[in-house]
């Protein structure tokens, strides 16, 4: 397979920079990965991945231990708060009917696997390292490295999440901004009988949510009004999560009593972001959390930055060799631009629904055609 670049950067070792390295790599293209957290962002509770982000890490050769490591599920149920069942719905299948339109698995396992998959790929790794500066021209940029080396590269994707520093290197002035929602989570053992996504509305949060992510663990979340963080003792957040979660029952009662250790919950705000017009600035591209990010609120947060790279380097490899790589760059902003748009507003009209009380909201209209675009390749 040709590509128009032969040596990239990938700047960034969460989801969706494992993954475009490993695709990389499997186009045949010289990949050098560099991570800021020299224990490679092995942290987190659980991540619900859909059918369409399991669709790029099928592409990515990792789906056999990524599905091993999960628990698939096809429905969705909303309950009242105290537990009991409403409403139990057949979600939509977004990465094809051979794979299940959810997974559950835990954040850690995940970026394990993704670890080993881009050590095998023969990529060059540092942990503990990130950009200090670039300095591109036309042929090539070139990246000085915080641990004092630097290298040439055709191409340097910017994978470094929501606070992307190489996105403001690179020249964008573009920032995150607080939604106004705030979220605790947490991971817990699997109640007995819990196979998939619950969602109450209602009670002392706006949603208190659950996902099983393995045959012995789930992933527990509620979301309230964003709080001022400095305000939180990290040591009174087992028993901050514990109180909220009181005012829930059926699986939540479970739940509860397993959330007893600080440093397993963690409080982060909600953001938005879509970075305008294009995504690249000469040689430096954005992907992923550094390009655009949205409230979890249709839990298409991962599923959109893995489209991201797939599509990243499905461009780069189909253009003509010859294909200035302005314009293969800019055919990539084109087709991630108006899905992506979708999914950011969508996420975000649905918390501000939520946290304007908004009774007369159309939810399942506008997550059912959210869905039905998501359906489609992207």
């Amino acid at each position: 397979m040709s590509s128009v670049v032969a040596s990239v950067l990938v700047v960034g070792g969460g989801t969706a920079g494992n993954t475009l390295t490993v695709l990389l790599r499997r186009a045949g293209v010289g990949v050098d990965l560099v991570e800021a957290d020299p224990d490679w962002n092995v942290h987190g509770s659980g991540i619900t991945l859909q059918g369409n982000a399991l669709r790029v890490l099928r592409e990515a050769g990792v789906w056999d231990r990524v599905r091993e490591s999960g628990f698939g599920f096809d429905s969705v149920g909303i309950t009242a708060p105290d537990g009991t069942v409403l409403h139990v719905q057949k979600d939509v299948r977004t990465g094809g009917d051979d794979l299940p339109a959810t997974l559950g698995m835990p954040r850690p396992a995940l970026q394990r696997i993704l670890a080993e998959a881009v050590r095998g790929s023969g990529a060059g790794v540092r942990l503990g390292c990130t950009v200090a500066s670039l300095d591109q021209d036309d042929t090539g940029v070139t990246a000085h490295l915080t641990d004092g080396t630097s290298g040439r590269y055709d191409l340097v994707v910017a994978a470094d999440g929501l606070n992307s520093a190489t996105r403001a290197m690179a020249g964008f002035p573009d920032r995150p901004e607080p939604t106004g929602m705030g979220i605790w989570r947490a991971a817990v053992p699997r109640p007995a009988g819990v196979e998939r996504t619950d969602l109450a509305y209602g009670g002392p949060c706006f949603i208190a949510g659950y996902c099983p992510t393995g045959e012995d663990s789930l992933y527990a979340y509620l979301v309230e009004p964003a709080r001022d963080r400095a305000s939180l003792d990290p040591a009174g957040h087992a028993a901050e999560m514990r109180r909220l979660a009181a005012g829930y029952g059926g699986a939540w009662t479970a739940i509860r009593e397993h959330v007893t250790d600080p440093a397993q919950v963690n409080y982060t705000w909600f953001h938005r972001l879509l970075v305008e017009g294009e995504w690249h600035r000469g040689r430096v591209v954005l992907a992923g959390d550094a390009a655009h990010c949205c409230p979890p609120t249709l839990a298409q947060g991962a599923a959109m930055s893995l489209e991201d790279v797939s599509v990243l380097v499905e461009t780069l490899t189909t253009a003509g060799r010859d294909t200035p790589l302005g314009e293969v760059l800019t055919a990539y902003h084109r087709r991630r631009a108006g899905r992506v748009r979708t999914v950011v507003e969508a996420s975000v009209q649905l918390g501000e629904w939520l946290l304007n009380g908004d009774r007369e909201a159309d939810v399942p209209g506008l997550m059912g055609r959210t869905m039905g675009v998501l359906c489609e390749l992207p």
